[in-house]
């Protein structure tokens, strides 16, 4: 059974930076889409960015485009999830999220996520 563990959450001011990690066990790795979600209060989950098996092709939610950056590595079964210039409106719950789909693209409704991860706070000071 795979799982997936988030750190690297915490309290930022806005313009400051934080760099997500995602760590997997239990699964064939390099064939899953990797992505990352995010829930801020009273809202529901969204798509931020996502990564296809080799690292070569991302995709990013138009609001961090310019901002994050997706990036893995398979020998370590790591995806992480570089984030610059926060902003207040980047606060919540980030989840990494695993799915073994056939394009990039079809991780970005959450509809065929194998794998949650349990999420990382994250919080931007105004």
């Amino acid at each position: 059974q795979g799982q997936l563990v988030e750190s690297g959450g915490g309290l930022v001011q806005a313009g400051g930076s934080l760099r997500l990690s995602c760590t997997a066990s239990g699964m064939a790795f390099s064939t899953y889409v990797m992505g990352w979600f995010r829930q801020a209060p009273g809202k529901e989950r969204e798509f931020v960015a996502a990564i296809d098996w080799s690292g070569s092709t991302t995709r990013y939610e138009d609001s961090v485009k310019d901002r994050f950056t997706i990036s893995r590595d398979n020998a370590e079964n790591m995806v992480y999830l570089q984030m610059n210039s926060l902003r207040p409106e980047d606060k919540g719950v980030y989840y990494c999220a695993a799915a073994r789909v056939a394009t990039i693209i079809s991780i970005v409704t959450g509809e065929w996520v194998d794998y949650w991860g349990q999420g990382t706070q994250v919080t931007v000071s105004s």
